[in-house]
């Protein structure tokens, strides 16, 4: 069912019409057998970028729409409603963006954030590592100095668009301590550069997640990004507006469940009259109902707070907290409105329950989200 959103401009309200019809046409048509054989959309970022969908929140000064954070969001929960796969790879796409708008040079900003924009380049984030999630400052892969640039060694893990993408911010030390890692933009095609196959995950399947293997690559001084040894302020600064795009797609992933719940007690009949109308039903679904909304208020509080350049960690974390869990906990009652049909692949709420889960984990888990909360509050 359309959500009756309130859009902050008439080009947001535009754009939601152009999300609409596009993912109507171009994505309900595939998204359950591309997810099923975990099968890559090829082509699918670049007509992304024609509609324009990729440059919403950048200024217009390099070829965004100028759009506030609070439409873009609505917007990337408008795309998960209808592939959640998607709208997470555009939600680190436009991560990877602004951390070389934040901290790129002039010559980096043209080289690169025109073609990201218009879906020319895909753009990864290459943070995590094996034993270095939530502890970024525990990081391992290193990027020694060497004439002209940098030799980097190491692995990376858990990379969404991994050995797709076409550049990767990377994170890697430079030095020791918290003030010993650094920032590049890094070329897919970098030689000394390799990937694993992609993970086999419960969800989010048809994009790929995957390890990449730096074996004395080479990246020359100017594609590091920002100052040496500024990395993990550019890491952490960069993840409060990544965790509200992950807010709004588990917020998009619980509303594509509640829809189909809904539409199917409307339908579905016990005892003479339709399931919506006995009690039990009727107010899971209110309560789910009031979990979504919830959920999507949080992450446009956090985001307003953005567009005025106000503090926003701490909202930012509730937001994804809260949008996450209401998602894994909404999804999995859909399953349950639905009953036997629910568990089967007939309907796609399976599919939902199953995307939701990691929504509790990237972006820093919601156990690490709430130590950045109660670190908040302490402070």
């Amino acid at each position: 069912m359309p959500v009756d959103r309130l859009l902050p401009t008439e080009e947001a309200a535009e754009f939601i019409e152009i999300v609409e019809e596009f993912a109507s046409r171009t994505m309900d048509p595939i998204v359950d057998d591309y997810e099923r054989e975990e099968r890559y959309p090829e082509g699918l970022f670049a007509q992304l970028g024609e509609t324009g969908l990729l440059s919403l929140p950048f200024p217009e000064e390099v070829g965004g729409a100028g759009q506030p954070y609070e439409a873009y969001l609505q917007i990337l929960e408008q795309i998960a409603q209808h592939w959640s796969a998607v709208a997470t790879a555009i939600s680190v796409h436009t991560m990877a963006g602004f951390a070389i708008l934040t901290h790129g040079t002039p010559e980096q900003i043209e080289r690169f954030l025109p073609d990201m924009l218009e879906g020319r380049l895909i753009g990864g984030y290459s943070l995590s590592e094996p034993h270095a999630g939530s502890d970024v400052s525990a990081l391992q892969c290193r990027a020694v100095r060497a004439s002209g640039g940098y030799t980097v060694t190491g692995e990376k893990s858990w990379i969404t668009h991994g050995g797709r993408a076409d550049l990767y911010i990377l994170f890697a030390r430079t030095g020791e301590g918290a003030k010993g890692v650094s920032a590049f933009i890094a070329p897919g095609d970098t030689e000394g550069l390799s990937f694993s196959p992609s993970l086999q995950k419960m969800g989010l399947s048809a994009v790929p997640t995957a390890s990449a293997y730096w074996d004395g690559a080479f990246l020359p001084e100017d594609l590091r990004l920002g100052t040496e040894g500024k990395g993990l302020a550019i890491a952490l600064g960069a993840l409060d507006s990544g965790r509200l795009g992950i807010a709004a797609v588990a917020t998009g992933i619980a509303q594509a469940a509640l829809d189909v719940a809904v539409g199917y007690a409307m339908e579905r009949e016990a005892f003479g009259k339709a399931i919506a109308q006995h009690q039990g039903v009727g107010f899971m679904l209110a309560d789910m109902a009031v979990a979504v909304d919830g959920a999507r208020t949080l992450y446009l509080d956090a985001a307003r707070r953005r567009d005025l350049r106000r503090p926003f960690t701490r909202q930012a974390s509730v937001a994804k907290l809260a949008a996450t869990d209401a998602a894994m906990k909404v999804t999995t009652d859909a399953v349950q409105v639905l009953g036997g049909a629910g568990y089967t692949r007939d309907f796609p709420v399976e599919r939902y329950m199953r995307e939701a889960k990691v929504t509790q984990i990237f972006e820093g888990t919601n156990q690490i989200q709430r130590l950045v909360i109660a670190r908040q509050l302490l402070s």
